[in-house]
């Protein structure tokens, strides 16, 4: 199971990379191969502000829809336009080429909060 160091996690199995006040985040290569084949990723909450937590989209697999919930609050300012055409780039390069969103965040504070690569690893059991 791959799970960066440089990059921390949500409980929801999430990750986030912060870059100044931009934060990336997709879902974890443990999530992808949870849910299986992804065929759909609907984010319709571009340039809104949401809280932590909040649902800011929806990845659906072959067998079930699961919610994604924000890491930390924030703008959305951008949403990763090749998953419209190329959804299973969540599956084959969850870490890279199919991240999910960037938001300007409005809470830095937050960060400390998200586990890093040792505590998501025994949230998953690695």
């Amino acid at each position: 199971m791959n799970v960066p160091s440089n990059l921390k996690y949500t409980k929801d199995h999430e990750w986030v990379q912060l870059d100044g006040d931009v934060a990336t985040v997709g879902i974890t290569d443990f999530a992808q191969s949870e849910l299986g084949d992804i065929v759909y990723v609907e984010v319709e909450t571009l340039d809104e502000t949401l809280d932590q937590e909040e649902v800011f989209g929806t990845v659906e697999a072959v067998k079930t829809v699961s919610d994604l919930l924000l890491p930390l609050s924030g703008e959305i300012i951008e949403f990763n336009e090749a998953l419209e055409s190329e959804p299973e780039k969540v599956n084959s390069d969850p870490y890279g080429e199919g991240w999910m969103i960037r938001i300007k965040i409005s809470d830095s504070s937050q960060w400390d909060d998200l586990m890093n690569e040792e505590q998501y690893k025994a949230l998953i059991g690695a």
